[in-house]
């Protein structure tokens, strides 16, 4: 998907994905898919499977998507058909919801051994939006989002977080679907053509792109910049490696 480019309009607000933009959570989530998946393709598929890839998978299928969803698109693609179950199921690998709560256990897990930090560029971003009079979101797919924003000390910064607890209860889709940057968009009082949105997700700059967003900002936080041509391609205006530029690039867009 080509971008068509940034709009030309002023910015006012910023809405934020979570894990792997202002926490550095995204090689938990992507070691808890392994452990659940990898698991799942021995138990169903008795290891004629290769097993997950906490790279090419991880971006292609699970990434910024919900739990449900994310294992839903792996197994597909695998050709691995099980019931959808309900979202009670304990973890297991009978249905997708048994499988997306055998990746919620995992992650808690890693959580509980391993702790989480924000990124060293998270704060001051946050601060010098905030210093700017830009209101912020946060937003993520994960149930666990808000404790863990307030665990790194970036709730305070923030004037709005949208979390999978809220998505359950508002009935939000997921990405690809723009709902939940929408949601959190109106909670800020302002419209998606004078929003930037920022990603690390292909899932979510694709949802950012089809919600008509202002500026489309891909997050590529490897070290050598090798997601940026696959975030742009996903329809993101620009890539940037850390998000020090991020205050600047919204104050132009602001004059």
């Amino acid at each position: 998907m080509n971008s068509p480019g940034p709009a030309t309009g002023p910015l006012r607000a910023v809405v934020l994905d979570t894990d792997g933009v202002l926490l550095d959570t995204a090689r938990l989530h992507a070691a808890a898919w392994q452990t659940a998946l990898d698991a799942c393709l021995r138990a169903v598929a008795d290891g004629a499977q290769p097993p997950f890839d906490g790279d090419a998978d991880y971006r292609r299928y699970v990434d910024g998507r919900s739990r449900h969803d994310g294992a839903a698109a792996f197994l597909t693609a695998r050709g691995i058909d099980l019931p959808t179950g309900a979202r009670g199921d304990p973890p297991g690998f009978g249905t997708v919801w048994a499988v997306a709560a055998a990746k919620e256990r995992a992650f808690a897990e890693r959580v509980q051994s391993e702790g989480v930090a924000a990124f060293p560029d998270a704060a001051p971003a946050l601060r010098a939006l905030r210093a700017d009079g830009v209101p912020c979101a946060a937003v993520s797919a994960s149930r666990h989002a808000r404790e863990l924003l307030a665990a790194a000390a970036l709730d305070r910064l923030l004037t709005v977080i949208v979390d999978g607890v809220d998505a359950a209860r508002h009935g939000l889709a997921g990405k690809p679907d723009p709902a939940l940057f929408l949601h959190a968009t109106g909670l800020l009082g302002a419209r998606p053509a004078e929003t930037a949105v920022v990603e690390d997700a292909l899932a979510g700059v694709q949802a950012a792109r089809r919600g008509g967003f202002g500026l489309v900002v891909g997050v590529d936080r490897t070290a050598d910049g090798a997601a940026s041509a696959a975030l742009r391609e996903a329809g993101a205006d620009e890539t940037v490696g850390a998000l020090t530029a991020l205050a600047g690039r919204v104050r132009r867009g602001r004059g």
